[in-house]
């Protein structure tokens, strides 16, 4: 049985890709490593849609959140977090570790946080020096209004760091036009690599901040990453073989075209909401993003046993839900390297599923609305 991955990271790498990874190891400061380093910097800007350097950390996404808290809070100084799932939760858990002067705006899972209540906390805390938001929030399947909260943070002194890691090259996201003054995001999603990278940029006013906070970390000040790229370097041993790897990906990313990349999964990611919804069940997420689609798990159905069975007897493997949503949601990703076919085949395979799990809806009745809404 062939094995189909449609978590919401990792996700699947193209096979170009993963040839790349199968080549020997080469020396990570030679000639060819830095024009490598390079070229990935350069199309990296181009997925960030940013004219600033895009810096490379050796590390999973949640380095680079941390690398975003130390470096742009001094020890009480006053942040605003978005949390809207887990993810957001993450910051929160990274933040109260520095020592962060914490104001929290919360939404229940499945609920998004508006731009009103950015506002409304900013206006109540004009000493806030960072807000910190999330893209995607993988955990529910929403997505936040990130260029409604760029307006409001530049009016401020405040800076925004987003976290991108599984929204960036699935979602619209446009870090200068937005005003997003710190974004991130990780190899492991629509960057189409298996985890190991972690990427981020920072705007003009992203490092005035930066340069006027205190070094709270050795591996992870940006200054240091900042000086290297310059010299298409890195402060520290990369993961050059994941650099290279990503060029390839990179390059069918600049292929296709960012604003194609963006309408190929809003496409998509409707599709998939038809196909759900058909067959009588709900989204979780009142703002769906298109990285993934989140379904409520329906009374009677044992979600959890349902995913199992889904990758035992057909091969698919979505994700369960995390924490306490486990067993009542499934999370179907679709972003990267994941075509309209592989997506449909995840629907028929959920439906066959089920069937046989006793809950009662049209068989076929998901297929056809996902073909129906992707040929319109």
């Amino acid at each position: 049985m062939k094995p189909r991955l449609f978590t919401p990271g990792p996700t699947p790498v193209p096979e170009e890709t993963l040839l790349e990874l199968a080549k020997p190891v080469w020396y990570h400061r030679s000639a060819e490593a830095k024009a490598i380093l390079g070229e990935v910097a350069e199309d990296l800007k181009y997925v960030f849609q940013t004219a600033h350097p895009v810096m490379v950390l050796t590390s999973s996404g949640t380095g680079a959140m941390e690398a975003a808290v130390v470096n742009t809070l001094a020890p009480g100084e006053k942040a605003i977090l978005l949390t809207a799932g887990k993810w957001g939760d993450r910051f929160r858990g990274i933040l109260k570790a520095y020592d962060t002067n914490l104001v929290v705006v919360e939404q229940p899972f499945g609920k998004a946080i508006t731009p009103e209540m950015l506002e409304k906390a900013l206006a109540e805390n004009p000493d806030t020096k960072v807000v910190f938001a999330t893209l995607s929030e993988t955990s529910t399947g929403i997505g936040h209004d990130i260029a409604a909260f760029g307006q409001i943070v530049a009016r401020t002194d405040a800076i925004l760091v987003v976290d991108g890691i599984s929204g960036l090259g699935a979602m619209e996201c446009r870090m200068d036009a937005w005003n997003i003054d710190v974004l991130l995001t990780g190899s492991q999603k629509a960057m189409m690599l298996p985890p190991g990278l972690a990427y981020i940029g920072v705007s003009e006013k992203g490092w005035k901040k930066i340069d006027a906070t205190p070094v709270r970390s050795y591996y992870f000040d940006l200054r240091k990453y900042k000086k290297s790229i310059a010299e298409n370097d890195t402060p520290f041993t990369p993961a050059n073989t994941l650099i290279k790897a990503q060029r390839t990906s990179l390059k069918r990313i600049r292929a296709e075209g960012i604003e194609n990349l963006w309408a190929r999964h809003a496409k998509l990611a409707q599709a998939t909401r038809a196909g759900v919804q058909a067959l009588g069940l709900s989204l979780f997420a009142e703002r769906p993003n298109n990285a993934l689609t989140v379904i409520a798990v329906p009374e009677g159905i044992d979600g959890s046993a349902v995913l199992k069975k889904l990758e035992k007897q057909h091969g698919f493997k979505l994700a369960d839900g995390q924490d306490t949503m486990k067993g009542k949601i499934w999370r179907l990703s679709h972003m990267g390297y994941t075509d309209a076919f592989e997506v449909l085949g995840a629907i028929a395979a959920l439906e066959l599923v089920l069937a046989e799990s006793g809950y009662t809806f049209e068989i076929g009745a998901g297929v056809a609305a996902f073909q129906k809404a992707y040929a319109g």
